[in-house]
Parts: structure tokens; C-alpha cells; sequence
């Protein structure tokens, strides 16, 4: 009779609790990752589906900009590659910004800070920056947060997510860091390849082991591209700052990172990017100013300019250039398009929530 009457005690309880009640959800985000190796994800913010989802929510909100006319997705856009094909993205009040927008997917492998200069040390950190940059969505966080406390679907998000309806600039950024640590590509014709379920063409083979090759000045027969020493790894990238030889010294308008670190020996060096899904975010380099990748390709081959900091792999090549014959060149292009990942530019839970 006693355990009777505590079950009838519970049933009417639960019976009692208000249908419109939103509570926590902490369930677990697992980051699916399929060959690349497991990222180093923080600890300090872990990731849940709720929470992954109101960075999304975020990251697709247009509340986030001055006018209501922009949110990040509209110079991160999927299909792009998570970039902006334009050279400079244009902000809110119709001016073009200072560098050509990084592309976002796979930020949980990047462990050099973000940015091209490098200037925000956390994801969280480079989060917020372009709502309140003048020349991007050119708004205030108090304002944000004031915009979404008028939304009750944020604050039913924000409880879900983090257990009260108190939206902080801090929480935005915690949830912004989740969603773009959930952006993964790994599903390229390359990464198909090394999973023995696709093939490639022959001037593909040709061009990875052009991309792969060292550059040999005595042996031109036998010299590669030299591409893996920037472009290494699963991320093809290596979490560095360097000067790929773009302008001589005078011409130098952009001092990059060494405006972060004060260090003359940071001086005109930048992030160096991953190259997967490149044939999608043309155009290329910190400043955009190659529009193709032939034009990137040339720049190697035959275009290095020497100045103070320019990496020595890179400047090594300037008297004699990469020996790159047409066909070279075209096999490398062909190689760099099997790094484009079709399901990142479709994958449903990328795309808007709304």
C-alpha cells in the first residue's frame, strides 16, 4: 500500500508539471569525424546538440548585424565552402572589408589561433568580432542581446541550452564555437580514395604526386610542386604563419600577424589555410587577388618576390621557379578538385534552421 501510494503521489505530479515547461538538455554532440584524426575539442565547452543548435540558430541570424540585413552565413555561405567568393565581403553599411573571409569548416583541427593574423586566440573569441566590427555587421553585443531577449524562441533555446533564459554575449559565443566546431570535411573524392571506394583519373595520381614532390633545382626532371611543406597533413595545412614571397618589401601594405605579435619576424605572415574544398573559395590568398587557381599556381612557379620574412622553402625556388609545364600545372588543378566535398556543400545540418 505504501509503494501504491508513493507511484500515485509521483503519477499526479508529473501530471501537475506545465506542458510549456522547457528544461536543460546536455545529451552529447559526437563529432563524426570519419578518417580524420579525433580534434582536441575544449573542455571548457562541451559539445550538446542544444547547444551545437543555437549556434546555428546564431550563425543564420541577421539580428546579429545593425540593419537586420546580415548574419555570418551571408559571407560564409555553405555552398561556398563556408566562404565568400567575393574578394572583399561588403558589411552592412555597403563597405568592403580589409581581408578576403577565411573559410569556416573543420575549426576544430586549428590549433594556432584564428584569423588570418591570428588575432582572436579561442573560436569563441573570433566569434563575436564581426558583429561588432564597423566595416562587417557594425553592431553593439548590449544590442544583440536586447534584440534576442525579445525573442521568445531564443530564450527557450538559451534555457535549453544553458539552463537559464539570461542571454550573454558570452553564451553567444560559446553556442557560435560549438555550431562551427561541428562543421566537418571529410567526405572528398581524395578522402573516398584513401577509403578504397573511389578511383582516380591519371592526371589526378599525376597531380598528388606533384602536390607531394620536393622541389630539386638540380634534378628538374624529377622536381615536384613542393606543396606539402604549407599544405601537409589530413587538414592539408599546418597550423603556421608564413610569408609565401606575395610583394616585395616596399610593396608591403598588409604587415599581418606581426601587427598582433609586434615581432618583425611576423611581418607580411598569415595563417596559412587548409586547401581542402579550394577550388570552391576563390579567390585566394589573405587579400584575394588571385581569382583562380592557375593563378595560384603561377605565383609559385614563377611569381615569388623576396622580402625579409618570406618563408626559405618558398624563396628557395625564386631564381630557377617550380619547373612547371602546362600539363604540370593542369594536373595539380585536377588533384586540388578531388579535395572538394560535395556532402559539406549539401549536409542538411549546415544549412539554415529557420
Amino acid at each position: 500500500m505504501v509503494l501504491a501510494g508513493i507511484l500515485l503521489l509521483w503519477s499526479c505530479e508529473k501530471d501537475d508539471m506545465p506542458k510549456d515547461v522547457i528544461v536543460i538538455d546536455e545529451t552529447p554532440f559526437i563529432l563524426e569525424h570519419g578518417a580524420l584524426p579525433a580534434p582536441s575539442l575544449p573542455s571548457d565547452n562541451v559539445l550538446t546538440i542544444q547547444g551545437v543548435k543555437l549556434g546555428r540558430m546564431l550563425f543564420y541570424e541577421k539580428m546579429l548585424s545593425r540593419d537586420g540585413s546580415q548574419a555570418c552565413v551571408d559571407c560564409h555561405r555553405q555552398q561556398d565552402g563556408f566562404s565568400d567568393t567575393s574578394r572583399f565581403s561588403i558589411g552592412v553599411e555597403l563597405m568592403p572589408g580589409l581581408r578576403q573571409a577565411m573559410p569556416v569548416f573543420n575549426m576544430a583541427w586549428h590549433t594556432n589561433e584564428f584569423f588570418w593574423d591570428g588575432r582572436a586566440h579561442l573560436l569563441r573569441d573570433q566569434a563575436l568580432k564581426p558583429i561588432q566590427d564597423p566595416l562587417e555587421m557594425n553592431e553593439t553585443l548590449p544590442n544583440v542581446i536586447a534584440k534576442l531577449n525579445n525573442s521568445q524562441l531564443y530564450k527557450d533555446q538559451f534555457i535549453r541550452t544553458f539552463g537559464t533564459g539570461e542571454i550573454t554575449s558570452e553564451k553567444m559565443a560559446l553556442s557560435l564555437e560549438q555550431f562551427m566546431l561541428s562543421i566537418v570535411s571529410d567526405d572528398s573524392k581524395f578522402d573516398k580514395f584513401l577509403a578504397g571506394d573511389a578511383q582516380l583519373t591519371e592526371s589526378e595520381m599525376r597531380g598528388r604526386m606533384l602536390f607531394s614532390t620536393e622541389y630539386n633545382p638540380f634534378f628538374p626532371e624529377i622536381s615536384g610542386a613542393d606543396c606539402m611543406h604549407c599544405h601537409g597533413g589530413a587538414n592539408f595545412e599546418n597550423d603556421k604563419y608564413m610569408n609565401n614571397g606575395l610583394d616585395l618589401e616596399a610593396d608591403i601594405a598588409d604587415i599581418g600577424r606581426q601587427a598582433v605579435t609586434g615581432s618583425p619576424i611576423d611581418r607580411a605572415t598569415f595563417k596559412v589555410p587548409s586547401l581542402r574544398n579550394v577550388a570552391l573559395t576563390a579567390p585566394y590568398m589573405h587579400d584575394g587577388r588571385f581569382k583562380t587557381l592557375e593563378e595560384v599556381i603561377d605565383h609559385y612557379n614563377a611569381g615569388i618576390k623576396e622580402s625579409s620574412t618570406v618563408d626559405p622553402a618558398v624563396l628557395n625556388t625564386m631564381v630557377t621557379g617550380l619547373f612547371l609545364t602546362k600539363q604540370d600545372k593542369q594536373d595539380l588543378i585536377n588533384f586540388l578538385k578531388t579535395l572538394t566535398d560535395e556532402t559539406l556543400q549539401h549536409n542538411p545540418d549546415y544549412a539554415s534552421p529557420f
